[in-house]
């Protein structure tokens, strides 16, 4: 196909509210050496566009400065880190034949190569990412998703969330026959969580509200607790032996109150912290307890390709809420900051039809 020069997107040109959010006509990217150019189909919203548009993430140095994901933002910066799409053309260097296939991009910037490398940056903070009708990325960092058996919307919804879900649970090392414990089990990552450990066999403990019991319950959770009504005792009524891991996006007070419910030898890990990011717990219930408290940061290459493999077989399936076009931007983040959702928001570019799930 022919590409165009210049192409609709939605940047942000400082830190702020939802109405920093401003839609250009800018220019389509030129793909390096080693990269590719992906015409974007669908685009994926995660809190982290919140919170990289907001400066939330502050530094080590100072937690109150405004900052994405892991440093300061260029502006303008275009957002979004999830995205699926086709390949329409190379750089130098890269194998033609990827022209044309449907693709996922797997958003991360690596601190190293090999397949156990850190995350270091992110598509929409680090660098342009998917809130655009056109991106590129590294071709080695581009899964050729052309006969998986979902849709562009859901392709899009995997990058963040389910790496995010399948970094905690690997770096976690849950096993077929545990029981996990997910907090914050309505969102992105909470339901990814809940797929991913049901389908690793793992007995599943879902923390939710009460008014999304049941679309938990449907993602594969076994059981579901009211977060407003006792966490800790419903969890020891329903697990009186204790749980094995808990994969944690919400921290604050959940910390403190949850470790003490974690089996000897089991794991805590954190990856989020809706419920606020400074925390104090009794540090005996981890030394005692031989009990392992655990950060993750999104996925490493192996743990993406995992994923793809995964979402090849059809093993997991994102839950869509909403999709919006792409000059909506703005109303998008709005919703998802209300958190009145379960699933996944997802933003189309103009002139885009969803591909239909393959087969």
């Amino acid at each position: 196909m022919t590409v165009p020069t210049t192409m609709r997107a939605v940047q942000i040109i400082r830190h702020g509210g939802p109405d920093v959010l401003t839609e250009a006509e800018v220019a389509v990217p030129i793909p390096a050496a080693g990269e590719v150019l992906v015409r974007v189909s669908a685009a994926a919203l995660n809190n982290t566009d919140l919170w990289t548009r907001e400066g939330a993430y502050g530094s080590p140095e100072d937690p109150t400065t405004l900052s994405g994901w892991r440093g300061p933002v260029e502006f303008p910066r275009i957002q979004g880190a999830d995205v699926a799409g086709r390949v329409v053309s190379v750089g130098a260097g890269v194998d033609g034949s990827l022209v044309g296939r449907r693709v996922v991009v797997d958003p991360a910037s690596y601190d190293a190569e090999g397949p156990d490398a850190n995350p270091v940056g992110l598509m929409g903070s680090e660098r342009d990412g998917g809130y655009a009708e056109y991106v590129t990325a590294p071709a080695r960092q581009v899964h050729d998703m052309t006969e998986a058996p979902l849709a562009d919307d859901q392709l899009a919804a995997l990058p963040t969330a389910y790496g995010t879900a399948l970094g905690m649970i690997e770096r976690g090392r849950l096993r077929k026959g545990e029981t996990a414990l997910v907090s914050g089990a309505s969102g992105g990552v909470g339901l990814a969580l809940v797929q991913i450990a049901r389908a690793r066999g793992a007995r599943v403990l879902a923390i939710s509200s009460a008014g999304k019991v049941d679309a938990v319950r449907q993602a594969g959770a076994h059981e579901v607790v009211d977060r407003a009504n006792g966490v800790v005792e419903q969890i020891r009524a329903i697990a009186p032996e204790g749980i094995d891991v808990g994969l944690d996006v919400v921290a604050g007070d959940l910390v403190a109150e949850g470790l003490p419910a974690v089996r000897d030898g089991g794991r805590w890990v954190v990856a989020g912290a809706l419920g606020g990011y400074q925390v104090a717990f009794d540090v005996r219930r981890l030394y005692l307890h031989n009990v392992q408290l655990i950060g993750s940061s999104m996925h490493t290459p192996a743990h993406f390709e995992l994923l793809m493999d995964l979402a090849r077989r059809g093993e997991i399936a994102p839950v869509i809420s909403a999709t919006f076009p792409l000059h909506e931007a703005a109303r998008a983040q709005e919703e998802l900051a209300h958190r009145r959702h379960v699933g996944k928001i997802v933003l189309i570019p103009p002139g885009r039809r969803q591909s239909p799930a393959a087969g």
